[in-house]
Formats: C-alpha cells, structure tokens, sequence
C-alpha cells in the first residue's frame, strides 16, 4: 500500500457520487475518510453517458484527493458473469468494460465486482463462465492497469463466491490472476457460514482465506455488521456492534497487523447526511488507541 503514514488507518464508507465523481471527494474527505467507495455510473443500469473530460479532470485532479489513500470503485448489481449465451450476458461483457475504462480514466485501481450467479446451472458451470469472461475481458483490455476485485457474497440463490474455495477456483482457472483481487464482506462471509462473531472467529476466518486464496490477493475490506442470522445465506448489512457479529471482531480487524494496510470499506445503513459513517469510522480508529 503506497498511501502516506499519516492517512493510515485506511477507513472509509461508500460514498454518493450526486452532482458528479468529483463531489465524491468532498463528501468523502468531510466526513473524516481515507480511504473511499464510488460507483463510476448508476449501479442499477447497465450502461451511461461517457465520462466528460471535464469530469474525470475535476476528479483526478481535485485539491483533496491527496487526502485520500484509495479510492475503490464498485460495479454495477446487474452484471452477470455466471452465465452465457443470453441477453444480458452480453449486457454484462459490455457493461463491465465499460466500467472498467471509467476507473481507467478516473485512475482507479480497484473494481469490486460480484462474481455473478449461475442461475441453475450448477456451481461448476457458473464459475468455469466467469473464468472464461473474465479471461475474455483481460484479453480485450491487455494494459488496463484497473483490477477486477472479486467480492465473497452470502450465498443467496444461485450466487457464485460465498465460499472460499469458489474464488480460489476461480483465480486458479483464469489466465492471468495477477489481475485479479478480492475484497472480503463480513457480513457476506457470515452470512454464507464463516463465524465471525468473536475474534477467534475472525481469526479462523481468515487464516481460512490465507490458506485458500491468499492474504496477498486481499486489497479490499467491507466491514459491515449483519443483521442476517449466521449461514442464513441472507445479505443484509447492519451498522458496526448493531448486528450479530459484534464489536469485537471489527476491533481484532482493525488491531491485525497483517490486515493493516488494506482499505477498510463500510457499506452500513445510513441517512443523507452520512452521520451514522463518521460515528462507524471514530468507532474503528478507537480501536487502535
């Protein structure tokens, strides 16, 4: 992580692109981040307007971005690459590309994305589909610096990345896995089986996703709480301590040397103002005193 010390600890939240992704940086750096999430278009659509120049210039070059160690980015809910030979996979190829020439303008290095679901076709099809999209879109884009960052999920339906295993597999079976990342949800892993409710948990937890993926491929944290009970396979984020994870392993993930210096994300409930982040984020750098 290159980020200056004195932005360290890297914590931040998800934060409204409203009026463009410049005002990100301002909404980000006034409540106290260091570290941020963005969507570089409307996630709930699969394709928009190209980013002016004036845009990714008033980004690139805002005066407090420096006050930013990370800046993430999280692609759209409706790309699917756990399927093919539809509509929307074509959809899905097209859409993802495009997100990943926005962070290349923008000058984003991680793109987290939800591997997709296989939609019944079974787990072994669903993951040798976004190996092989994956591959096809590494190919179609040789020197994008952007990584596509492979978020772990819950588990509900069809969806494919709840277990370890099934990223494992996947970085194993596409051809160039050193662009690929992961990024951990806690409340996903603990939704999808991964106890993480005391710190030995936690622990275990990730010292599971070292022996399997890799501490090295981590380079993004979502820390939420869950309100979903565990292995429920039910995603729904809670704020920090308000859920059924609890305070204490949010406090060891903050304390791990290892995880240290890796962009800690929160995706918790929240109103306008953003109030509930900076009280979730003076929580975690509380933990470090």
């Amino acid at each position: 992580m290159s980020a200056p010390s004195d932005l360290f600890p890297l914590v931040g939240s998800h934060v409204p692109t409203i009026g463009g992704v410049a005002k990100a940086i301002d909404r980000g750096v006034g409540i106290g981040c260091t570290a941020m999430q963005i969507f570089v278009k409307n996630n709930m659509q699969w394709f928009a307007k190209p980013l002016p120049e004036s845009e990714t210039r008033a980004f690139s070059g805002h005066p407090l971005r420096d006050k930013l160690g990370v800046i993430v980015a999280h692609a759209g809910y409706l790309i699917n690459l756990g399927v093919e030979g539809t509509e929307n996979h074509d959809k899905s190829l097209r859409s993802l590309s495009d997100e990943m020439l926005r962070c290349e303008q923008l000058g984003i290095r991680s793109l987290v994305l939800h591997p997709g679901s296989h939609l019944g076709a079974g787990m072994e099809a669903g993951i040798s589909s976004v190996t092989r999209n994956l591959d096809r879109l590494h190919a179609e884009h040789p020197d994008l610096k952007v990584r596509i960052t492979l978020e772990t999920t819950a588990g509900q339906g069809a969806c494919i990345g709840a277990r370890f295993e099934e990223i494992a597999e996947i970085l194993r079976g596409v051809s160039q896995p050193e662009r690929l990342e992961v990024c951990l949800d806690t409340a996903h892993a603990f939704a999808a089986g991964y106890d993480l409710s005391l710190p030995k948990g936690a622990e275990k937890t990730f010292a599971e996703f070292d022996r399997l993926i890799g501490i090295k491929k981590l380079s993004v944290l979502h820390l939420n709480d869950s309100k979903s009970a565990l292995g429920s396979r039910v995603d729904r984020h809670d704020n920090l301590g308000k859920g059924k994870i609890g305070l204490g392993t949010f406090r060891w993930i903050m304390r791990s040397k290892e995880l240290a210096g890796i962009p800690k994300i929160l995706e918790t409930p929240k109103g306008k103002d953003l109030a509930e982040d900076v009280e979730a984020m003076g929580l975690l750098r509380s933990f470090l005193e």
